[in-house]
Parts: structure tokens; C-alpha cells; sequence
């Protein structure tokens, strides 16, 4: 193999945040499907005007919600695969969010209905989703993820 398709010896951290990425993701990914199928058990947990806000998101901003959770569990698949498509997928889930938060907290009541806690907890989320967009970014550059 020439220099430019030569993989990078794969650290032992990428397999630790891949896996916890995963993970991470895949709790993101059962809060959709719970939240989009209505499960009882699941939103019993959720006042009714917190009830009635999720079942009010518009199509739009469901999609953008779909897209950032799908586009996340992707992106650590990838990360996994050592695939460069890694970082592209994080950024599609990173800017699907920011935008969908941007409904949440700017164009509806989420603040009022969710509270500081949802507020502190998206930003955790995008701080998180960050950081994986970083990191991928950072595997990439290295030639780990090709």
C-alpha cells in the first residue's frame, strides 16, 4: 500500500468512545421510537402538557428530530467501522439538531414546558454530539477512519 490508503493503528480509545457513543446513541434512539409510538409505559413518566407538547411537534420538526437520532446512531456505526463517513454522519446529526433545538427553545414553549432541566440536558446532548463530530474529525485527519 502506498502512504495515502494506509490505515493508522486503530487506538484503543476509539473502540471505548465507539462503544459509549453506541450506547449513548442507541438510548437516544429508543427515546424516539417510544416517544413516536406513544408507548404508555414509557411517557407515563410525562405530565400532560409535556405529553401534549411532544404530540404537537410539527412534521417538519419531527424529521429533523429522526434525522439528528438516525444520523447519530449512524455515525458511531461508522466510528466502530473506522469508516470517514463517520464525521460526516455526526455533522448531519449535529446541525439536525441544533436546528430542531432551535424550534424547541425559540419558536415554541419547550423552556416553559420541559424546564431549565430540559434545557441543560439538550445542551449536554449537544455538547456530546459535538464532541463525537470532533473526534471523528480528529480519527480522520490521523488516517485511522478511512
Amino acid at each position: 500500500m502506498n502512504g495515502s490508503t494506509e490505515r493508522a493503528i486503530t487506538p484503543w480509545h476509539l473502540w471505548v468512545i465507539g462503544g459509549i457513543s453506541l450506547l449513548w446513541n442507541g438510548f437516544g434512539a429508543l427515546d424516539y421510537v417510544m416517544t413516536q409510538t406513544a408507548n404508555e409505559a414509557y411517557m407515563s413518566g410525562f405530565t400532560p402538557e409535556q405529553l401534549e407538547y411532544f404530540y404537537g411537534f410539527p412534521t417538519w420538526s419531527v424529521a429533523l428530530w429522526a434525522t439528528a437520532i438516525w444520523t447519530s446512531v449512524l455515525g458511531s456505526v461508522l466510528l466502530l467501522l473506522r469508516s470517514k463517513y463517520a464525521m460526516h454522519a455526526f455533522a448531519v446529526s449535529l446541525v439536525t439538531m441544533v436546528a430542531n433545538a432551535g424550534y424547541s427553545y425559540g419558536l415554541s414553549n419547550g423552556l416553559e414546558v420541559m424546564g431549565a432541566f430540559g434545557a441543560v440536558f439538550t445542551l449536554v446532548i449537544f455538547i456530546i454530539a459535538l464532541a463525537l463530530f470532533l473526534y471523528a474529525k480528529q480519527m480522520a485527519g490521523k488516517g485511522v477512519l478511512q
